[in-house]
């Protein structure tokens, strides 16, 4: 007999964990996405294009982006301050799997949708 697989998140010696664990939440997704389909955005910007986050999972979710090196942040020493957010390097390389995963959610709205008839 085939043993079980066990998965957990903390589990550090796992890709798939450590990947989910740099993505999770409800806005670094949206964030990405947002920043991918329009480039360099500055803070307003990209608080306006996602509707219901707020300051403070924004300002959160930004830091914690940065940190993992998916988002660059650039602040300008100017007055009034500007900072701009775009992708890193590392943060386009999830585009791929995020085109994936929007064809997947296609799929599955267009088998609901075939259900529905």
């Amino acid at each position: 007999m085939k043993d079980t697989i066990i998965f957990s998140i903390e589990n550090t010696l796992c890709p798939i964990a450590f990947a989910l664990r740099v993505i999770e939440g409800k806005w670094k997704l949206p964030i990405i996405w947002v920043l991918c389909k329009n480039g360099t955005l500055r803070y307003n910007q990209l608080k306006k294009s996602i509707p219901g986050i707020s300051n403070m999972m924004l300002s959160s979710s930004l830091k914690e982006l940065e940190e993992s090196g998916l988002v660059n942040r650039v602040q300008y020493n100017e007055i009034p301050p500007r900072v701009d957010y775009s992708l890193a390097e590392a943060g386009e390389k999830i585009l791929p799997v995020l085109d994936g995963f929007a064809k997947w959610g296609e799929e599955l709205m267009k088998m609901k949708a075939d259900k529905k008839l």
